[in-house]
């Protein structure tokens, strides 16, 4: 790093520095505090604060990580989800908020039935198990994941929060849980087509591309979901599947293919079709 970077001496210089390298003067502060340790309050309290060269180059090189694409929640190693604070990584998809309508509808669903079991399939940082396992001490949640880097992320996650009451299993979605029957089973797959230009744009390019992208059309995996959850179901269990917010027409058909019942599209907050939930009336044998 040339000695220009490392120009500004004072807390303040350091944000102003920050601040005209990104576009959000938001993400600038986020990172400079979190480079050295600061909380947003402590930031602004003390601006004339004299910082060392080595503080300044290592906020500095945070900033600059951003200003080159990377995501700011590899950055910092967290990302909120539903209220809990989760450690991620390159390993795992970054939570959004868009997929908390997923832990929404499916805590909705439970009411009324006693300990419910839960599975949640491709889990990557454990958000969507998590959080309704957080919500619904009562539960009993499966997660599972084919990668076990992933599985490592969720566990992990669980420990720092202390929630017990999720189990991970290393699984290609549901092969590895073959005896169990569930409630309620969700997911959040890969749904984006593969060699769609969204992959080679924003967080997307450092994300890892087998939980983006699944087949021609995105749908892959949902109809592998699909096929495979009935089994899995207990009689009258719920389903609940993200996916693109082009896709409800598609993945509501697909579901109706399967069998399924009572199938419903759902908006995220953005108003975004965004998920889709459906029953099993029966097992399958």
């Amino acid at each position: 790093m040339n000695d220009s970077r490392l120009a500004p001496h004072s807390l303040a210089e350091l944000l102003a520095s920050a601040r005209a390298q990104l576009d959000d003067p938001r993400e600038a502060a986020l990172l400079v505090g979190h480079a050295l340790g600061l909380s947003r309050e402590m930031l602004y309290a003390h601006p004339e604060r004299t910082l060392s060269p080595e503080e300044c180059e290592q906020a500095l090189a945070l900033v600059a990580r951003r200003a080159d694409g990377q995501p700011v929640a590899y950055l910092t190693g967290q990302r909120e989800f539903y209220g809990l604070a989760l450690q991620v990584g390159p390993a795992v998809l970054i939570p959004r908020p868009e997929t908390e309508l997923v832990v929404e509808l499916a805590l909705e669903r439970m009411k009324g039935i006693a300990s419910p079991a839960v599975a949640d399939l491709g889990t990557g940082s454990g958000a969507i198990a998590l959080a309704i396992a957080h919500e619904r001490a009562d539960a009993r949640v499966t997660a599972t994941d084919r990668s076990p880097e992933a599985l490592v992320v969720a566990a992990n996650n669980a420990r720092q929060l202390d929630i017990a009451n999720v189990k991970f299993v290393q699984s290609d979605w549901l092969e590895s849980l073959e005896h169990e029957r569930f409630d309620v089973i969700v997911s959040n797959p890969p749904y984006v087509a593969v060699g769609d230009p969204h992959l080679e744009q924003g967080d997307l390019r450092f994300e890892p591309s087998a939980a983006l992208s699944s087949g021609p059309d995105g749908l892959d995996d949902i109809r592998r979901i699909a096929l495979e959850a009935k089994r899995y179901l207990k009689p009258n269990g719920n389903l609940i599947l993200e996916h693109g917010a082009d896709q409800q027409a598609d993945v509501s058909a697909l579901l109706a293919e399967q069998g399924y019942t009572d199938i419903t599209g759902h908006r995220d907050l953005a108003h975004l079709p965004r998920a889709v939930s459906c029953k099993s009336q029966r097992q399958v044998a």
